[in-house]
C-alpha cells in the first residue's frame, strides 16, 4: 500500500518515490486500483476520505464530468444520521463495485468481438507482416 503525506503548505508527497504529487496522481491511482493511504504529516492521522472529497468536489464544479445531480445530493444528505445509512452506504458501495465489475466484463467482451471481427484479424495479419518486413530489413544491414 502506497503511504501519501499531505503536508501543512498541502502538498502531497508519494513516500514509495520519494516525489511530491498532485490530484491528478490520486486519480491515477484510483483509476489503476492501487491501493493508497493520505496521512496527514503531524499527526499521521488517516485523511483520505477528505482528499478523495476534494477530487470529488472539484470534478463536479465542471458540468461536462458531473455525476452528482443536486437531486441525488439533495437525498444522500437526507440519509445521514437516519436509521438507514449504513444500509445506504452498504447499498451504494455494493452497486457500484456490481457496476464496475459489469462494464469490464462488457469491454472485455467489446474486445474480444472487435479481436475477432474480420477487420481485427485483418489488424492482427498487418501487424505480423509489418513486424516480418521489419525483420527482414534489418537483417539485410
Amino acid at each position: 500500500m502506497i503511504i501519501i503525506k499531505k503536508y501543512p503548505n498541502r502538498r502531497l508527497y508519494d513516500t514509495s518515490k520519494s516525489q511530491y504529487v498532485n490530484l491528478e496522481y490520486i486519480k491515477t491511482l484510483i483509476n489503476d486500483r492501487t491501493e493508497f493511504k493520505i496521512v496527514d504529516s503531524k499527526t499521521d492521522g488517516d485523511i483520505t476520505k477528505s482528499v478523495l472529497l476534494q477530487i470529488i468536489s472539484e470534478s463536479e464544479t465542471n458540468e461536462n464530468q458531473s455525476l452528482l445531480t443536486d437531486a441525488l445530493l439533495k437525498s444522500l444528505i437526507r440519509f445521514y444520521d437516519g436509521d438507514m445509512q449504513v444500509f445506504v452506504r452498504q447499498y451504494l458501495e455494493q452497486s457500484l463495485v456490481q457496476f464496475i465489475e459489469q462494464q469490464d466484463k462488457v469491454q472485455g467482451l467489446m474486445k474480444n468481438m472487435v479481436d475477432n471481427s474480420p477487420i481485427g484479424l485483418f489488424t492482427k495479419m498487418m501487424e505480423k507482416n509489418m513486424e516480418a518486413w521489419q525483420y527482414d530489413k534489418s537483417r539485410k544491414k
